[in-house]
């Protein structure tokens, strides 16, 4: 037998002690990292494992108008959740809250038995705060309140096309809400709970709070003084001529502003799913294109003046009619036409051989650099989505008949707030700027604007001679011409009406056109364009200056007084008609007594507040001219 020397023996041990040393050093290193380096990570798989997490949903953006006035907003809806293991008689909790919920007592069994952490009631979401307390009151385990919100429009039907709509989960899904989704969102939070693999509760661990991050506010450009009025006029023209349907815009044409925008059919933006998809699903005023008729007629009046083809007060032409081009006869809308009148009579009259001319001095060249000049044929860049096109002629395919026809806004096909941004430059001293209708983005917690979109300019389209003079010719068409019907007494009205017959298969129909009128007041310095086009109008006169004019023009009143324009002197006199009221000025009433106005005899109602017998204020202003007979209120001292 081999003998084993004291020395090796030494040397096996020093190194089984060795290798005993660096196995334990090892573990001993590892359990160091696990402990320390791994602590927080295992600790919160742990606690995952363990955590059970109700959801808190964000305040979601509100909208409001430039003055803050809201329009879109939420109201809380709390939403019911369930932890199923906590459950601990699933058939009884499902028939208690299911009479609750009036919902199916099976479906709610089915969630209650789900092997999940953590389930959502699809009849418990968004309920009243009264249904909360219901089934809080029945103090049943396992089932949970979260707090959440629905979308509120505290207006209805009040800008419904613009502002769009959010889905149950407050999710955009058009207009505005869609746009600006993601801003508008937020982040959300939770309300974090712990609890062994049985689902109890584990009594030494609190609750954990991640608040949520609400979305930011949005402000627009809208005024919701104009918006209203609007809104009113519209009603009520639907209500006298029943149309197929009405657009109304109104902008700020010294920056793009958009003031006001509406179009019927409408519908109410918290039950979007009671109407047809064709209605929510089409803001009108930035997608419908037609031909725009005599409003169109304004920028082949820019273009003439501006290219010296026209002066309008010495040059004269001769209206038998109807006028003669390449073979096509195409009449004015005045039966036997209008006979001699000054260019300026051409405009005041809208008369279609007249701007025919026109267009026959500018020739199709310079009149189409006009026209896309002027931003037709292509997007506007309106911060809103759906925007369309319109259809222009290619130069190269435009003949004589199709120069005639563009001349007085026939053949081609344009969209309501391209007009309105045309003749907002037209009028404004000839700057073409890009509408839009966000301004800010706010940060509610703090207030600070995180974004602020400001005026873009595109391009100089006229001199501002060429638009002074062509705001003296617009001004005069209300005073004097077709536009008679949206003049008000004391504020100085430009404007013109359209008058387009609608094509259907490569035909005009009879009977059934888009009557439109686009007026801008001031006349001297604008303040508001309000463009306005009602699509077959039934039981009148299918005319712009019969059914639109009137509607801008008491758009345009009511929205002058909103924004506190004060009324302007040398205003054009107004042509008279047999049938116009008889109007009067508004008298200097202040400081004079009760008796001494009635000894006056003023041709006015008067209705006195307050106490005393001197006036101190009066409503209308001195100056301001009504019909006579109508109500002035004095305020007594």
């Amino acid at each position: 037998m081999k003998r084993v020397s004291a020395v090796t023996v030494r040397k096996r041990l020093s190194f089984m002690l060795l290798a005993g040393l660096l196995i334990f050093f090892i573990i001993d290193i590892r359990l160091g990292y696990v402990q320390f380096g791994m602590g927080k990570e295992l600790t919160d798989l742990a606690r995952d494992s363990w955590s059970r997490n109700i959801p808190f949903e964000p305040e979601r953006g509100k909208i409001v108008d430039r003055n803050g006035v809201s329009i879109a907003e939420n109201k809380s809806a709390p939403t019911v959740y369930v932890i199923p293991r906590q459950i601990e008689d699933p058939a009884s909790t499902s028939e208690k809250l299911a009479a609750t919920l009036n919902a199916s007592k099976e479906n709610i069994y089915q969630r209650l038995v789900k092997k999940s952490s953590i389930e959502r009631i699809p009849e418990g979401r968004k309920i009243s705060f009264d249904k909360a307390r219901e089934i809080q009151a029945l103090g049943l385990k396992g089932v949970y309140i979260a707090e959440d919100s629905k979308r509120h429009y505290p207006f209805g039907s009040y800008l419904s096309h613009v502002l769009g709509f959010t889905g149950i989960d407050n999710q955009g899904l058009m207009g505005l809400e869609l746009y600006y989704d993601e801003e508008l969102s937020g982040e959300k939070g939770s309300v974090q709970f712990f609890s062994d693999a049985k689902g109890r509760r584990l009594p030494d661990m609190s609750d954990e709070f991640d608040p949520p991050v609400d979305g930011y506010d949005l402000k627009l450009t809208i005024d919701t003084k104009i918006q209203s009025i609007i809104e009113r006029e519209l009603d009520n023209a639907e209500a006298l001529y029943n149309p197929d349907g009405i657009i109304s815009v109104a902008m700020n044409p010294k920056n793009g502003e958009i003031l006001g925008m509406a179009s019927r059919p409408s519908f109410d933006p918290a039950d979007f799913r009671e109407v047809p998809q064709e209605i929510y699903n089409r803001n009108l005023p930035i997608w419908s294109t037609y031909e725009p008729g005599s409003t169109f007629k304004i920028i082949t009046l820019a273009a003439a003046l501006e290219e010296g083809k026209v002066d309008l007060e010495e040059d004269h032409f001769h209206d038998p009619g109807f006028v003669k081009v390449g073979g096509a006869t195409l009449r004015c809308w005045k039966k036997g036409g209008h006979g001699s009148q000054s260019f300026l009579e051409v405009v005041e009259n809208s008369c279609n051989p007249g701007f025919v001319e026109l267009g026959q001095r500018l020739g199709k060249e310079k009149l189409f650099q006009y026209i896309r000049n002027f931003g037709f044929g292509q997007k506007t860049g309106i911060d809103l989505a759906g925007e369309g096109t319109g259809i222009l002629f290619k130069v190269d395919q435009v003949g004589p008949v199709e120069l005639a026809t563009t001349a007085f806004g026939q053949g081609v096909s344009v969209t309501p707030i391209q007009q309105v941004a045309a003749v907002a430059a037209a009028v404004n001293g000839g700057t073409l700027y890009q509408p839009y209708i966000v301004k800010e983005l706010i940060d509610p917690s703090t207030g600070e604007v995180v974004m602020r979109k400001t005026p873009v300019e595109k391009r100089k389209v006229i001199s501002e001679s060429t638009s002074k003079e062509l705001r003296h010719a617009l001004e005069s068409v209300v005073a004097q011409g077709t536009g008679g019907n949206a003049f008000i007494e004391s504020y100085r009205v430009g404007g013109k009406t359209g008058t387009a017959q609608k094509a259907k298969d490569g035909k005009y129909l009879e009977n059934n056109h888009v009557v439109s009128f686009i007026g801008f007041a001031p006349a001297d310095d604008p303040e508001i364009v309000v463009y306005t086009a009602v699509d077959n109008p039934k039981g009148t006169v299918q005319f712009g200056g019969t059914v639109a004019a009137p509607i801008v023009g008491k758009i345009l009143e009511d929205s002058l007084r909103a924004l506190d324009v004060k009324p302007r002197e040398n205003q054009i006199e107004k042509e008279k008609k047999w049938n116009d009221p008889v109007m009067i000025s508004v008298p200097d009433l202040k400081g004079m007594t009760v008796k001494e106005i009635q000894q006056q005899m003023y041709n006015l109602q008067l209705k006195a507040s307050g106490e005393g017998t001197t006036v101190v204020q009066q409503s209308p202003e001195p100056g301001v001219k009504v019909e006579a007979g109508s109500p002035v209120r004095v305020y007594l001292k």
